[in-house]
């Protein structure tokens, strides 16, 4: 359907088809200031004409409930492993454990172009100790054309990425203030951006065929798991991580100022 507010604001209909999800997840209505964040965030992502490149989604931060945060914003739904109701806060997203808890996007590391490629996750509490590790990943350190953002080490200052494989970008210096947006894109063979803490830096990186493993929030899918809060995350071709970072950005205050 198409919620319209008293005033005349419209909402676009990959936000109201979004919102009517996740509120029959929830079995409950949204407020309506968590309604217009998430459709401010769509409008503003298609003004941006980024929207179209962001191929699975989920904002885990606004639903009422844990399986509310689950339902894709775009895309296929992720699989949950180990995350329980506790482990959610409208406000700042999911919470790993640094052990067992992590989400399988469901999205293959080869299904975009090699060349043509983005992920990307909103961090709302750095990694405490003692786990750290991977926020997003198909992925080991070691695999051949993986793809991963990590965050964390024993004094926390340690932050890297790989996108599709090819040189690793970074490390940066990046510590336990550095909340918002990470995200690593990959427009072409010989380069990379690596966006956190509100700038971003471009590599040398040569590309490698991309893994065929699927991409997983809070794990590499073998040994190394993060404790972090995510609150947002995005997997797709290759966009302008400066403006997702301003959009999500933008969401999650809303979100939070609407709860």
């Amino acid at each position: 359907m198409t919620l319209v507010l008293k005033s005349g604001y419209s909402f676009d209909s990959d936000a109201s088809t979004y919102i009517d999800a996740v509120e029959t997840a929830d079995g409950e209505a949204l407020e309506t200031g968590v309604r217009v964040a998430i459709n401010d965030f769509v409008l503003g992502c298609k003004q941006d004409e980024i929207w179209d490149a962001i191929k699975a989604s989920c904002i885990l931060a606004g639903a009422r409930t844990l399986n509310g945060a689950l339902v894709p914003l775009v895309g296929t739904a992720p699989t949950n492993y180990n995350f329980v109701s506790g482990d959610y806060n409208r406000e700042t997203g999911l919470v790993g454990d640094g052990s067992t808890k992590y989400l399988d996007s469901n999205r293959s590391n080869n299904a975009d172009p090699q060349n043509n490629r983005h992920v990307a996750s909103y961090v709302g509490q750095i990694p405490l100790s003692p786990g750290s590790g991977f926020l997003i990943s198909s992925g080991s350190y070691i695999t051949p054309g993986s793809t991963y953002i990590f965050k964390g080490s024993a004094d926390f200052n340690y932050t890297s990425a790989k996108i599709a494989g090819g040189a690793e970008i970074g490390p940066q210096a990046g510590g336990p203030s550095a909340l918002g947006l990470y995200g690593v894109s990959r427009s072409s063979s010989s380069s990379a951006t690596f966006t956190f803490n509100k700038s971003s830096v471009d590599y040398v990186s040569t590309s490698q065929t991309p893994s065929s493993s699927t991409i997983r929030l809070f794990s590499d899918g073998t040994a190394l798991f993060s404790n972090a809060r995510l609150a947002f995350y995005s997997i797709g071709e290759s966009l302008d991580l400066a403006l997702l970072d301003t959009r999500v950005s933008n969401l999650i205050t809303a979100i939070g100022g609407a709860i």
